[in-house]
């Protein structure tokens, strides 16, 4: 096996460029190196001015999300070694707009965000007598899997509901609002609802499923918001039948 493989980068520079370009660069082929490592080699011994996001390079913070031939992935986690003998093509993550060559703006996911009230909701203002509000570890598996969520934007990348509509409010946001839904010391469900059960909400979703299927911390977002689908049909019906005292 060679000891150098190639990586072809996307390059795409709005003061000078009108359309995005490949650039190839040949880099060292170590087994340690994930393509996060070759595009640090790249920036530090070959070509400085390559713009790129990254942070912890331990998959916790999402900041190195990228499409790595054709799928997005974490680069950081992401072994130069699996894609060998090259080359290897980075780009970025599908369905942002690009602000400078590996770089996309994330702005439209903040902005969904504070819709869905991702934060614990309290009706009861006054805490309990001994100042916290137990759960039981049966509890707190009820949301544990959606609370994994890096909001690293894969999901984003790889829905192709979002890549046609991007009113839907996403497969991460979705998922996000499950863990509060779901959290035993959360009573902020119904003030959720209206946003998940929107026609850009829950029901935009087709249920493809490549949300969950490239999802890093395997947080399962599609399984998210075909639960929520139940519970949102649930409560459609039992405004349809049940008395108002009885809902």
């Amino acid at each position: 096996m060679t000891d150098r493989i190639t990586l072809r980068v996307t390059r795409y520079r709005p003061e000078s460029e009108t359309e995005p370009t490949a650039q190839e660069y040949e880099i060292p082929l170590r087994k340690e190196w994930a393509i996060l490592d070759g595009l640090n080699h790249i920036k530090d011994h070959l070509d400085g001015t390559l713009s790129y996001r990254w942070s912890c390079r331990m998959g916790v913070c999402g900041s190195c999300g990228m499409t790595v031939n054709g799928e997005p992935k974490l680069t950081c986690a992401t072994f130069l070694e699996d894609y060998a003998p090259g080359p290897i093509r980075v780009e970025p993550l599908s369905n942002f707009p690009v602000v400078r060559d590996l770089v996309v703006d994330i702005g439209d996911f903040m902005r969904k965000l504070p819709q869905i009230k991702p934060w614990l909701i309290r009706s009861e203002q006054e805490p309990p007598a001994e100042n916290e509000y137990p759960q039981l570890p049966a509890e707190r598996e009820e949301y544990e899997r959606f609370s994994m969520c890096i909001n690293c934007m894969l999901c984003y990348a790889a829905c192709p509901v979002y890549g046609l509509d991007q009113e839907f409010l996403g497969p991460a946001a979705i998922a996000l609002a499950q863990r509060y839904n779901l959290d035993s010391r959360d009573q902020g469900a119904s003030e959720r609802m209206d946003v998940l059960s929107a026609a850009e909400g829950i029901w935009a979703c087709t249920f493809v499923g490549e949300c969950s299927a490239v999802c890093p911390k395997d947080v399962d977002p599609a399984g998210a918001i075909q639960r929520y689908k139940f519970t949102a049909a649930m409560e459609s019906l039992k405004t349809l039948l049940l008395p108002r005292g009885a809902r």
